[in-house]
């Protein structure tokens, strides 16, 4: 099917543009006066902002079209780069800019070509902080990384948020699929705290819980690609969890059902997330191409480097909080 012919909706002749040059109101004839000369001509800032509208409408269309007729790609994993970058990438751009005021830093510490593993701390009873991560690479980056994230299997077991999660970039947390991305040049990120973490109480907020067995660690080794410690101020305090119905948990097959000053008792109204001031900071990276293919295998080798990340991110966490003057205006 050939592709759509865009119509332009003023065109030329039709009433809705410039006036006519040869007739007497295009001429600035003796009866139109100064102020009617340029009456039929639209200012070219205004004539600008049309083309814009234009544009942006036809390409709508053709989006909409290439969707419903199936012509786009996704990759191995199944993520649509186009469907992120139009439809989900702008949506949570309005939250990283104007409801969190996310500031990043020290992006020159991520590879702008190469395959590296992001390493951060989790927080936040919803995982917003995976989500700004991923904002903050793409928009703030240099070259601009699409950031593809490591999931858990609960994740992907769940409905719609699932096919949600491999289309915009996510894949399960295993190291075979993790070392296929990263030779393959992907900037991975993972969040090793994984559930601990981000369903912790609130008053066990910015202390990191522990790492697991380091399986990034070893991953990251045998690719031979940098560890990039990322430490994110802000995230604990959107959802601060008071307490746990572990009964109800357990019958929706959740990790945790949390209790916050608004959740549930606000119904819908209580998972509005509130409007604290972020940090993210990317520090300097941790090289893993020195190491031989045994030391990926060696619990203690392994460890030692998850320990050494994992202090890098508790380290700089304290050094931001001691930074921040307030919760909602940093």
């Amino acid at each position: 099917m050939a592709d759509a012919r865009v119509i332009p909706l003023h065109p030329e002749g039709d009433g809705g543009g410039r006036a006519d040059p040869e007739s007497p109101l295009g001429r600035g004839g003796p009866s139109s006066g100064d102020e009617l000369a340029g009456a039929g001509e639209e200012p070219e800032e205004e004539t600008g902002r049309s083309a814009d509208r234009h544009e942006a409408l036809a390409e709508a269309v053709a989006f909409a079209r290439r969707r419903l007729l199936g012509q786009y790609a996704v990759d191995e994993f199944g993520f649509d780069r186009e469907l992120t970058e139009r439809v989900f990438l702008p949506l949570l751009r309005t939250v990283y800019d104007n409801w969190f005021r996310v500031e990043a830093v020290g992006l020159h510490n991520v590879p702008s070509e190469s395959g590296a593993l992001v390493v951060a701390n989790h927080s936040g009873t919803l995982p917003w902080d995976a989500l700004m991560t991923t904002v903050a690479l793409h928009d703030h980056h240099p070259v601009g990384r699409q950031l593809r994230m490591l999931g858990a299997d609960v994740v992907f077991g769940t409905p719609v948020i699932g096919p949600l999660a491999r289309r915009t970039g996510q894949t399960l947390a295993c190291n075979p699929d993790a070392e296929r991305l990263l030779r393959g040049g992907e900037l991975v990120g993972v969040w090793p705290e994984g559930f601990k973490g981000i369903g912790k109480p609130f008053r066990d907020r910015y202390k990191l819980q522990r790492f697991g067995r380091g399986g990034f660690v070893s991953a990251a080794m045998r690719c031979g690609v940098p560890i990039v410690p990322c430490s994110i101020v802000g995230a604990e305090e959107i959802y601060p969890k008071i307490g746990d119905i572990r009964p109800l948990a357990r019958l929706l097959g959740l990790p945790y059902f949390p209790v916050t000053p608004f959740f549930p008792h606000l119904g819908p109204l209580g998972t509005v997330p509130l409007p604290s001031k972020w940090y993210i900071e990317f520090g300097e990276p941790i090289g893993t191409a020195d190491f031989d293919a045994e030391s990926a295998e060696d619990p203690m080798v392994v460890f030692n480097l998850s320990d050494q990340v994992r202090e890098t991110i508790q380290e700089t966490i304290y050094r931001l909080l001691a930074q921040r003057g307030s919760v909602f205006s940093g």
